[in-house]
């Protein structure tokens, strides 16, 4: 199934001829019909004598209603232009080419309307300056016909042409990954809210738990519907209408995003190639404010230009887009910019979660280059960089692929070490990749951190691993994925609650020897009341703790091993017996003062040995 979206100056026809060729009149709304003239978007279908099914998508000419139009023709295969014989091609007219054009709409037909009130002369002209406008654009070369919507002539023909078109139109693709951008919601008696639009880049289907983008509500597919008719699944391309369950239709605007779940994820920066269009009256200024319409949706936004201070009318250039509020879009899509009811140009979303750029920065400008125009391999390389370690499923939405292709990309990218995988063995969901330069600044940071912490504290073990996840700035899951790895390749060695490097020992003078055996007898002297004024240095207890031979159970309070693992000992037997302990009856237990007892079973808590239960201690 295809999209057909009518574009053209007010009072051409287009509804006129819209109905002509379906029987339905696209003007839905009361001060449509009684103004004759269309201010929103309007919808029909028609089945072409092959067979084929085809949605209609009727938008404003209007000036004043070109956001309207906007809304309408982001998912269109075809554009039906229509000019008005008797006054051919007018101001509307070349915007609306111009908006096709930014939006890369490269298949169309000329429907020159009213043919029965000109002669054949004036038709030739007007035909003529419909080639002319045209030139230059995507829809250069497109056949003309001329029709008229009142008398019926010519409607066989243009029915012909569109079949034609459509013959090599390709069909949309199916990334896994369905959006349908909402033109409209309403309410329907006996159903329920119900939103419509053209479903792209995935499959729908009744049952199915959908998410609205940016507000991120959920809920679940009622019933689908084409053309009026009940579908159970909806691929891409088709018009739809989707009731939803438990949902008001006031909560959902034009502009949101009707998804599957979890992967897309409202923008509030996307990098972009901007063209200014020719007939621009005025440049596109760094941080002006402009109207940028994508999809479905419409919001202002701060223009940054990253390689100049101003785009002249038919310069292109590359951009950034501060959006005043966040809208959903994926790279790939097409924008325009409008300000003051004027066009002033558009092009493609490059990276729809762009971050902050240095200006005339040549690195950031060939990035985006290549995620423009470069290879698959290139593009999801560039989408890795961007954000590393980047998650699977991030890299594909962000490269805007197909799940399987980008698997089948990185796992010959990972042989050939371009990439590190993390996670897993396999590229997948769940998996957290990063590019070869990123790995190697993970490893040679890595070992700096552990080879001062060696350098600064000889006698330690290792590095604590919370600390040094802290250091990494990462979260514990991809920590606990890198630290896997690491260790797998023999940077680091596990010694359980620290890291140290492979050549890591822990050397014992002679002289660190005798004070190591000096403190352990004096801590040996009071086993149950070690005396906490002895001036032993902090790394000698850690190499200690360490080595297992003392247990430090606070600040100020190390008991021999020895000594703690025959109170605790006790303590578990007393409890088992008794059924609780009090600090009084520990310190009764070992002739000890209360300090001593309340510092033990404070640390026996944090083991999980015991649990306090009011102003006694139970076992766990």
């Amino acid at each position: 199934m295809y999209v057909i979206g009518t574009a053209g100056h007010v009072d051409h026809g287009k509804s006129t001829l819209v109905q002509a060729l379906t029987g339905i009149d696209p003007d839905r709304l009361r001060e449509e019909k009684e103004r004759g003239m269309t201010i929103d978007l309007g919808f029909a279908w028609l089945r072409l004598p092959s067979g084929e099914e085809l949605s209609i998508v009727d938008v404003p000419g209007h000036q004043r209603f070109v956001n309207n139009m906007l809304a309408g023709v982001g998912g269109i295969d075809v554009a039906l232009l229509v000019i008005a014989a008797d006054e051919s091609v007018m101001a509307q007219t070349r915007e609306h080419i111009a908006i096709l054009d930014l939006l890369r709409v490269d298949r169309g037909i000329v429907a020159i309307t009213k043919s029965d009130l000109v002669d054949s002369d004036w038709m030739e002209l007007v035909s003529a300056d419909a080639v002319e406008v045209l030139k230059g654009t995507t829809l250069e070369g497109s056949p003309v016909v001329a029709v008229s919507g009142a008398t019926g002539d010519g409607l066989a023909g243009l029915l012909s042409t569109i079949e034609t078109l459509l013959h090599d139109t390709p069909i949309r693709k199916d990334l896994g990954r369905p959006r349908v951008p909402v033109d409209r919601s309403f309410t329907m008696s006996g159903f329920g809210t119900v939103v419509t639009g053209t479903l792209v880049d995935g499959s729908l289907a009744v049952g199915d738990q959908v998410e609205l983008v940016p507000g991120g509500e959920k809920t679940r597919i009622r019933g689908l519907q084409t053309h009026q008719n009940k579908i159970d699944r909806a691929t891409p391309g088709r018009r739809i209408a989707v009731n939803l369950t438990g949902m008001g239709h006031q909560r959902i605007a034009r502009g949101d995003v009707l998804t599957s779940p979890g992967w897309l994820k409202p923008t509030s920066a996307m990098d972009v190639y901007l063209k200014v269009i020719s007939d621009s009256p005025r440049p596109v200024r760094h941080n002006m404010f402009a109207t940028v319409h994508t999809g479905s949706s419409e919001t202002v936004a701060r223009v940054r230009l990253l390689e100049r201070d101003e785009a002249k009318p038919g310069e292109s250039t590359w951009a950034q887009l501060k959006l005043d509020r966040p809208i959903s879009a994926v790279k790939g899509d097409y924008y325009v910019i409008r300000s003051n009811s004027i066009t002033l140009g558009g092009g493609k979303v490059v990276d729809p979660h762009a971050r902050r750029h240095r200006r005339n920065y040549e690195p950031i400008l060939q990035r985006l280059s290549l995620m423009e125009r470069g290879s698959e391999r290139e593009i999801i390389l560039k989408s890795i960089e961007s954000s590393e370690p980047s998650e699977f499923t991030e890299i594909v939405n962000r490269a805007n692929l197909q799940a399987a292709l980008a698997v089948t990309e990185l796992t010959v990218m990972a042989t050939e070490r371009l990439i590190v995988i993390v996670g897993g063995k396999r590229a997948g969901p769940g998996a957290y990749i990063y590019s070869a330069s990123g790995w190697s600044q993970v490893v040679n940071k890595t070992r700096t951190l552990l080879c001062d912490f060696h350098v600064k504290f000889p006698l330690r073990k290792g590095f604590p691993k919370e600390e040094l996840r802290s250091r990494l700035g990462m979260t514990s899951q991809v920590f606990g994925y890198v630290m896997d790895l690491l260790i797998q390749e023999n940077v680091l060695v596990d010694e359980g609650p620290v890291l140290r490097l492979p050549g890591h020992v822990q050397e014992v003078s002679e002289d660190l020897s005798r004070s190591l055996n000096e403190y352990l007898e004096v801590l040996e002297s009071s086993p149950y009341s070690p005396p906490t004024d002895f001036i032993a240095d902090g790394e000698v207890v850690n190499l200690l703790v360490d080595q297992g031979k003392v247990v430090k159970v606070s600040d100020n309070i190390v008991f021999s091993s020895s000594a703690y693992d025959h109170m605790v000992g006790q303590i578990s037997c007393y409890i088992d017996e008794q059924g609780q302990i009090s600090v009084a009856d520990v310190r009764d237990l070992f002739g000890t003062s209360r300090k001593y007892a309340l510092a033990l079973l404070d640390h026996m808590d944090k083991q999980r040995i015991t649990r306090r239960v009011g102003d006694f201690r139970v076992l766990r």
